[in-house]
């Protein structure tokens, strides 16, 4: 196994990966926040969207043949990508490519995740990968593909399958897998209501990053009989990877922090309370995603705007930031803001009070606001003397309010259709 160590040996396999990225998905469980946009385009720890974490993944592992597959309102998703991403040389062989829903293969739209890769066949074969990496375009992570690909190759895989532990509690969530001692996945269900736990470990159970290594053929020969077979929902966990078992050698690659080789850090940020959750994490002083490590960093498009600023110093009214983060083009002016995330251009006016919040972009709040656990997205103008977050009733007749007490807000929820895709 001397080789998987070997960076030399790692670069070779990275650079002649194709990265696909399934970046086509509603993500309906964050509610009003993908009404104008896909999940993968959601703006995430603020300056990032959640696209940005996989396509920076691909860039540190030395990936540089990526596509990116899209469908469900996927404008502001494009855009970023063509803003961000086209540093690349294709000179050299590097790109990010966008692969819309364009029927190539008959007159439906992809079907799922198996239908997506399948349609664009004739693309993966014209670039003529020697393995192909396939990713969910979704999750807030960082992970270093080449060593998953090494293993992939050094263990004889057919198709190697990134997977983390999770509460049995949380399995209904995911593919769950079992393996044998060698690592050789022995059974997969999707989204099982009662799984087994890991033997030995009572609460536990193997669960499907959504991450997928295949050698082309394999996974060409996989696509296509699943296209042919009736009544398949052509997904990767519940169709191609339960077809495979047993008859195939398919790998499971535990995700773990390298240094450490504990569970690294992973989110689904799919529902407004885990999303809030994830970003109020950022703000601790050594939160386990850190944003600032210089050897792993995240890209994406930034906007050239000028420094944060904060206004007046009187008492009751002194513009300031207590344990937040904040961007550029913020403007505190006379407000507080405590224990918050604020995106870029956001202005908070006078005498307001803004706590365990996460404001998206483009915001602007008027004087006298108070906004206690909240979500307000892209583009909001909370106008002058509104409180929310205090009042559960009072903020369900007006907002969304999660089971856990968050309130997400949106342009529309305050009359204001901003008609645009964010």
């Amino acid at each position: 196994m001397e080789r998987v160590q070997s960076k030399r040996f790692v670069s070779r396999l990275t650079r002649d990966t194709l990265a696909l990225i399934l970046a086509g998905g509603q993500g309906s469980r964050l509610k009003h926040m993908t009404r104008w946009r896909a999940k993968p385009a959601v703006p995430f720890g603020g300056k990032f969207r959640i696209i940005d974490f996989p396509l920076s993944n691909c860039m540190n592992s030395g990936i540089r043949r990526i596509g990116v597959l899209t469908q469900y309102k996927a404008h502001s998703l494009i855009q970023h990508i063509q803003k961000g991403w086209g540093f690349l040389r294709g000179e050299f062989g590097e790109f990010v490519e966008l692969w819309p829903a364009q029927q190539r293969i008959d007159l439906s739209w992809y079907a799922g995740t198996a239908d997506a890769i399948y349609q664009n066949l004739d693309i993966i074969r014209n670039h003529n990968p020697s393995y192909v990496v396939i990713l969910a375009g979704d999750h807030i992570y960082k992970m270093d593909y080449g060593p998953m690909l090494a293993a992939h190759v050094e263990r004889g895989a057919d198709a190697t399958v990134g997977c983390i532990d999770v509460p049995v509690g949380q399995a209904s969530a995911f593919g769950v897998m079992s393996v044998d001692a060698e690592g050789r996945v022995t059974g997969f269900l999707e989204k099982p209501e009662k799984p087994e736990s890991i033997p030995g470990r009572p609460g536990v159970v193997l669960a499907s990053m959504g991450i997928y290594v295949f050698n082309p053929e394999f996974l060409y020969e996989q696509l296509i009989r699943d296209a042919d077979t009736a009544h398949s929902a052509h997904d990767f966990g519940k169709d191609i990877l339960p077809a495979v078992i047993g008859r195939y050698r398919i790998m499971a690659y535990p995700f773990r922090d390298p240094a450490s080789q504990r569970q690294a850090y992973w989110r689904d940020v799919g529902t407004v309370d885990a999303y809030w959750a994830a970003n109020m994490e950022l703000i601790g002083v050594t939160p386990e995603l850190n944003l600032y490590d210089q050897t792993w960093p995240i890209w994406t498009y930034q906007e050239q705007l000028p420094p944060a600023k904060f206004v007046f110093d009187d008492e009751g009214r002194r513009g300031m930031a207590v344990d937040s983060m904040v961007s550029g083009g913020d403007i505190i002016s006379g407000a507080l803001v405590r224990h918050s995330l604020l995106f870029s251009n956001v202005h908070v006016d006078s005498y307001s009070t803004v706590q365990d919040s996460v404001i998206l972009p483009n915001v602007g709040i008027g004087q006298r606001c108070r906004l206690t656990r909240v979500v307000v997205d892209k583009g909001c103008r909370i106008p002058d003397g509104m409180v929310i977050g205090e009042d559960p009733v009072q903020d369900a007749q007006r907002f969304f309010v999660t089971s856990g007490g968050v309130v997400l807000v949106t342009p529309e929820m305050l009359g204001q259709e901003l008609h645009y895709a964010r």
